[in-house]
């Protein structure tokens, strides 16, 4: 399955790569596409991922999931 997030604050790669860092840590993630342009970030995953953890993913990479 996938979702697509919008995620605020995302400027380079580094902060694509900080944000697949984190949110691929989550159980149940098998892929992360960060459209840093677009502010968007796909989500592919075996199983549903709670919103609030991905969240909580990309506040810890630095950056705020708009909801």
């Amino acid at each position: 399955m996938q979702h697509t997030y919008v995620v605020k604050g995302m400027t380079c790669q580094h902060c694509a790569d900080a944000v697949t860092e984190e949110i691929s840590e989550l159980a149940g993630v098998t892929g992360v596409d960060v459209h840093v342009d677009a502010g968007r970030v796909v989500v592919t995953s075996d199983a549903p991922v709670d919103t609030i953890a991905i969240a909580a993913a990309v506040s810890e990479a630095g950056y705020e999931l708009v909801t």
